[in-house]
């Protein structure tokens, strides 16, 4: 509805004798309640036209309706003037635009974006925290994409560590030579089930300590296991030979065992970068920042950075041996990938937990003049809750990724099956329509709260084929391609041009016209949230209008079952393409 602006400028310019900004006109959808479809927001016109409100928007409402063809009428509400549009303007829009093939498609805006999200630990499986974490860096990725980025998905990984060790140290212990073949278990499960070991052992060697009268933490440094873990650090850090050989092996295990959660999950990575090749980097970024003077040096050789003066603390860089901590292999890393791949912007998609450390590390990067820091952005998300409550990886009782697709397959199959719609599917085809309608129910229920909000998923809540879900958005694409097919749809036949639209079609007409504007918000904000609730309101608005209009395919062929045809199909083809880029797969039947 930007056409109005122009129009609305002249007016001003006209009725006042003076010339505004574009941005002093502020445009908005028409209220339901009252009459028209634009609504000018006149309270800032008033400095301008030293009128009330309502004089003012009676002036300018009486200025468009004279000298815009578009504008049929118009009323004011206080000072809000609601305009009436002609239908012509929107059919004219309908057929010019929303039928374009071209439509919601942005050209490459030769700007290139970096999405880095999953960065799992090699101890262990993806667990329900990781699956909301890939989901929106994937979808994320895609809504930049869609809006014009060229975009590269990162994944890395923390395959170092005293963690691993423990599984590793566990494995040597108590494995017998147990492999993901010889137990039947994924590698990333496998080495999870060692770790979990190392846990319960270790916690036995601390309370026989305590039963010797040490403190817990006195007990927590000196158990066995512990000391012996952090040797084989060592030793790996040293490049010994038979722990590097069984790290490579352990890590092997974890990551066949991650891809195979990551197709489940239909995610991808066009690059990978591991912690075992960037725990060292930052070095010579800490020797830069000394340079300049923007690091200082303790007395014991530890080297800080002060950032008081930016509301934060002192922030240690480099310890006093000369070994890192995170925050100096993460501003290594941070230029390596600029090195790599000079993107205008890098996204981080990490817990909420991390706030504080990605706001130490883009400010550092900013203090050491790094022209590229003003482009990296924390995408930072809550945790995600069940009915039953939030669970810990070390107990052995994490919501295990590979459990949860599973579960949500079997519920979308059960609850498929009660509907009693698909007894003329095959069995692959059967198999294939759970997976979609299960996997679309998990990402959509994850996707479609803003990504800073802690959520509760409820998975039952989730694979509903009524209410704001997956199911019920992929349900009504599968309905309109049956009516389509019934009614033999061929695209682009005739002009469509009712004689009078129904209230639900102009009503479906002005959501299918929102759709580049919702990729945009979407794709600005970093968040898929909107643009799934934008397709629920679509679907929802498709079924109103399915069961208001005359039945489509019992109507005599003609101009008006030609654009109801033509206004299913392109509702279906935007719900397909924004599905896709929240990492659903719509259905062509149910």
């Amino acid at each position: 509805m930007n056409f109005i602006i122009a129009p609305t400028l002249e007016a001003i310019k006209q009725l006042y004798n003076e010339e505004v900004a574009e941005s002093l006109i502020n445009i908005q959808e028409t209220r339901k309640e009252f009459d028209g479809q634009v609504t000018i927001v006149v309270f800032p016109i008033t400095k301008i036209s030293k009128k009330s409100p309502e004089q003012t928007a009676q002036a300018i409402g009486e200025y468009l309706v004279a000298n815009v063809t578009e504008v049929t009428a118009f009323n004011v509400v206080k000072g809000f003037l609601n305009l009436s549009i002609a239908e012509s303007y929107f059919l004219q829009h309908f057929n010019d635009e929303i039928l374009a093939d071209s439509f919601g498609y942005y050209a490459p805006n030769g700007k290139k974006v970096m999405v880095e999200y999953s960065s799992p630990n090699t101890n262990k499986p993806l667990h329900l925290g990781h699956v909301r974490n890939n989901l929106l860096g994937y979808s994320v990725a895609e809504l930049l994409k869609a809006y014009g980025y060229e975009v590269t998905k990162v994944n890395l990984v923390n395959d170092r560590g005293i963690h691993i060790c423990k599984s590793m140290l566990a494995w040597q212990k108590w494995g017998n030579g147990e492999t993901p073949e010889s137990s039947g278990l994924k590698g990333d499960h496998l080495v999870g089930k060692y770790y979990v070991i190392f846990d319960k052992e270790y916690k036995k060697e601390i309370e026989a300590l305590k039963a010797e009268g040490q403190t817990e933490e006195e007990a927590k440094k000196n158990a066995p296991l512990i000391k012996e873990a952090q040797t084989m650090l060592q030793q790996w850090e040293a490049g010994d030979e038979v722990v590097v050989t069984l790290w490579k092996t352990m890590n092997e295990w974890v990551y066949a065992g991650f891809n195979v959660t990551y197709n489940n999950l239909g995610v991808d990575f066009d690059k990978f970068y591991y912690e075992s090749n960037t725990y060292l980097l930052g070095k010579d970024t800490v020797d830069e920042g000394l340079d300049k003077g923007v690091f200082f040096k303790k007395d014991d050789g530890s080297v800080w950075i002060d950032l008081t003066a930016d509301g934060l603390d002192q922030k240690l860089v480099l310890r006093a041996d000369g070994t890192s901590v995170y925050i100096t292999q993460d501003l290594g890393t941070a230029k390596m990938k600029y090195d790599d791949f000079g993107m205008d912007e890098s996204i981080y998609v990490v817990g909420n937990e991390q706030d504080y450390h990605f706001k130490v590390l883009f400010l550092i990067l900013e203090k050491l003049g790094k022209s590229w820091a003003k482009g990296l952005y924390h995408l930072s998300y809550g945790m995600v809750d069940l009915p039953n409550g939030k669970m810990k990886s070390r107990e052995g009782t994490v919501v295990d990724a590979d459990e949860l697709i599973a579960d949500m397959i079997a519920t979308a199959q059960e609850k498929t099956e009660d509907l009693g719609k698909i007894n003329d599917f095959t069995e692959d085809e059967k198999s294939e329509l759970y997976k979609n309608i299960g996997l679309g129910a998990l990402k959509y229920f994850l996707l479609k709260v803003e990504p800073k909000k802690r959520l509760l998923f409820d998975p039952n809540e989730s694979i509903d084929f009524q209410g704001n879900t997956g199911p019920f958005i992929q349900y009504t694409h599968a309905r309109i391609k049956s009516l389509l097919s019934k009614a033999g749809y061929q695209a682009n036949v005739g002009t469509p041009k009712p004689e009078d639209l129904l209230p639900v079609e102009l009503d479906m007409i002005m959501l299918l016209a929102k759709y580049p504007a919702e990729l945009e918000i979407a794709a600005k904000a970093h968040s898929p949230a909107s643009l799934a609730n934008y397709l629920y309101e679509l679907a929802k608005l498709f079924n109103k209008f399915y069961h208001e209009v005359p039945p489509i395919v019992k109507t005599e062929a003609g101009e008006a079952k030609q654009f109801r045809l033509n206004l299913s199909k392109k509702t279906a083809d935007v719900i397909k393409a924004g599905m896709l880029i929240l990492g659903i797969t719509s259905p062509e039947r149910m």
